[in-house]
């Protein structure tokens, strides 16, 4: 069964999150790097989803 929505988004962060603590060129708001500007992507599409979503 594919995760859902909200689970895949907090994935999504936790990954940009570990990231960006590890990477010498992204900062916490700000990808600076082609793995983060991956990264920071996925995150905003899928918090854009959820919130577009729960705000109905």
């Amino acid at each position: 069964m594919p995760a859902d929505l909200y689970t895949r988004y907090m994935h999504a962060h936790a990954d940009w999150t570990e990231h960006a603590a590890d990477c010498g060129t992204c900062t916490t708001t700000r990808p600076g790097c082609p793995d983060g500007a991956r990264l920071w992507e996925r995150f905003c599409r899928l918090q854009d989803a959820h919130l577009n979503r729960t705000e109905r």
